[in-house]
């Protein structure tokens, strides 16, 4: 991994939006609208910031087709994880939504319009397919399995977004970063090589050895970036395990590790997640990456 971004370029649709920002509120307010599920506000987001990049929206049928068969996007970068926007398609008809037609996107929070869509095209999941090959098994015991047969909406509407407003969060403001700000954080430091780890769990002695161990073998820094949207049922709450991180960094070496939290909405697709989750930090500026034993 080197610094590049994911795809040669940051697709922070902030940055790239801003100009027209007042033209989009505006419309924003005017479309039909549809308010995300909290899956679905984790995704976005980091759509937005260019977390995902190279993706510049929801994943079209043609999209989701290459990535649940090759790991790929059509366009040949390695992407493992289908990224969907689930509707009621009654819904959608009801609304008089269709192909070519643009949605607000609403955050479930507030009712604040965060983006707008213009709808490439709206397909039928395969829930079992999408099962198999992302999960390996069509087994309800696994969670994400069990959300994709219980939780997740028949209809895909696939396309892309335009920025209009960033989600708003009041807890642990100081450590939200976006990949531009966790680069520019980079460079203000001075840091090249960057070691990130993940936790969905509270960290523990092994892990500060472990992560240590692997900066000092790369003549590295260390990024930890735990995941703070939605994890595991029975996961400990995350206000929990934040105050765990920010005390453990104190046992770091002066200057060797940075603290930033990751919005993203886990799934538990073991070895396509590890993948997944070393390209999201590749975004953030991270040249390594370590994944643990039955990450993910």
């Amino acid at each position: 991994m080197a610094n590049t971004p994911h795809g040669g370029i940051l697709k922070d649709l902030y940055v790239r939006d801003e100009p027209i920002h007042s033209e989009l509120q505006a419309e924003s307010e005017t479309l039909p609208s549809v308010t995300l599920t909290e899956r679905q506000l984790c995704d976005l987001e980091l759509i937005l910031n260019g977390g995902f990049s190279p993706l510049e929206g929801f994943l079209t049928q043609a999209e989701y087709a290459s990535v649940l068969a090759t790991s790929r996007l059509p366009t040949g970068e390695v992407w493992t994880m289908p990224i969907y926007l689930d509707v009621d398609i009654a819904e959608l008809q009801h609304l008089g939504v269709e192909a070519g037609s643009r949605v607000t996107l609403r955050d479930p929070r507030d009712d604040q319009a965060l983006a707008i869509i213009t709808v490439s095209d709206l397909y039928t999941v395969d829930r079992e397919a999408e099962a198999v090959q992302i999960y390996g098994a069509n087994d309800q015991a696994h969670p994400a399995v069990h959300y994709l047969f219980n939780s997740t909406r028949d209809t895909y509407v696939g396309g892309r977004v335009q920025a209009v407003n960033a989600p708003q969060h009041y807890d642990y403001v100081a450590i939200r970063r976006s990949p531009a700000e966790v680069r520019a954080l980079f460079k203000k430091l001075n840091w090249t090589r960057v070691v990130a780890f993940q936790t969905r769990n509270p960290m523990h002695r092994a892990h500060r050895e472990l992560t240590v161990r692997a900066a000092r073998m790369r003549h590295a820094n260390v990024l930890i970036q735990p995941v703070v949207g939605l994890t595991k049922p029975g996961d400990i709450d995350h206000f929990t395990r934040v105050r765990v991180y920010q005390a453990i960094m104190a046992k770091y070496p002066n200057g060797m590790a940075q603290l930033s939290l990751l919005p993203l909405a886990m799934r538990m697709g073991g070895p396509r997640e590890a993948v997944w989750h070393a390209i999201i930090r590749k975004n953030f500026g991270a040249t390594h990456f370590i994944v643990g034993r039955d990450h993910a």
